[in-house]
């Protein structure tokens, strides 16, 4: 113990006390580091940050590196400044070459841009999203069916890149599906991983479509190796499925006056009463801009 109080007393108390300071500068190139230095440090996240970060340091130890060989002719200032500009050197490399393997087509890095980059979504996860699942860009013609009602099974998870889908229930009208939002995101939850269903919809395109695309059973696979991609998926389906509803729910209805998204049959079920089950309702389509409009003029 005495040891080491003698060892701290000698290392804080017994250090000698600068008698005077040096009224000199230390020269530009090591001004110039702390400012590279500083900069660095207000690097954001994801790749880009990263590789903003390390540039700035790598010009911080450079700078700091020319100060120790010409100005203080220090060997281990200048050592160890040169091993953390090798590192730094490196992970731009390493950086670099991440950034130029993430590579896609325009139409694919449009969505990027539109759907996952506000999310905070980098570059190699969306990669993993799209090569991992053979993801493909598929084009749908005017007036084809991308699904038809109680035929097309439920196999696939697709998004909206251009054009637009209109949604119809047995010849009726339901919503239209514009860019950059899912196709058959409440098909998708309405089943579990191990069940299988078809379409109860008809999906048409009204002008020429393009849309990309997943395999339901890659994707299910991508999920159970990647929980936050699974998360990522879950946020993104459920506001869609929350913007469709919000369409539906203002024009169909039954006769009982209740309420229902006809997209998703099992939490109509749910929600009925006992002795509606037995009986088939009738849908009726509610034109509600008429009526609000009615409802301005009075």
């Amino acid at each position: 113990m005495g040891e080491n109080a003698s060892f701290w007393e000698s290392l804080v108390v017994g250090h000698p006390v600068c008698s005077e300071w040096n009224q000199g500068t230390e020269g530009s190139f090591y001004h110039l580091s702390s400012v590279f230095f500083v900069l660095g440090c207000m690097a954001g996240s994801g790749v880009f940050g990263l590789l903003y970060g390390y540039v700035f340091f790598a010009l911080s130890f450079f700078c700091t590196c020319i100060w120790a060989w010409l100005d203080v002719c220090a060997a281990d200032v200048f050592s160890w400044n040169f091993i953390l500009l090798v590192i730094c050197i490196m992970q731009i490399i390493y950086l670099a070459y991440q950034l130029r393997s993430v590579t896609f087509d325009k139409e694919l890095q449009d969505l990027y841009s539109a759907v996952f980059q506000p999310l905070g979504i980098s570059l190699t996860v969306f990669r993993k999203i799209i090569s991992y699942c053979n993801a493909e860009v598929v084009t749908l013609e005017r007036e084809h069916c991308y699904a038809v009602q109680g035929k097309t099974p439920i196999d696939k998870l697709s998004l909206l890149i251009s054009g637009r889908i209109r949604v119809t229930v047995d010849g009726e009208f339901l919503h239209y599906i514009f860019p950059r939002k899912f196709l058959d995101s409440p098909e998708w939850d309405s089943l579990r991983p191990s069940e299988e269903g078809t379409f109860q919809v008809t999906l048409t395109a009204e002008t020429k479509c393009r849309y990309v695309t997943w395999r339901r059973k890659k994707l299910y696979l991508l999920f159970a190796k990647n929980r936050y991609i699974c998360r990522l998926f879950s946020v993104l389906i459920r506001g869609d499925i929350a913007d469709k509803l919000y369409e539906l729910n203002e024009k169909v209805s039954l006769d009982s006056g209740f309420r229902f998204d006809i997209r998703l049959p099992n939490y109509y079920h749910m929600a009925l009463p006992e002795e509606a089950h037995s009986t088939t309702p009738s849908i009726h389509v509610q034109d509600i801009s008429g009526r609000r409009n009615t409802a301005k003029k009075q």
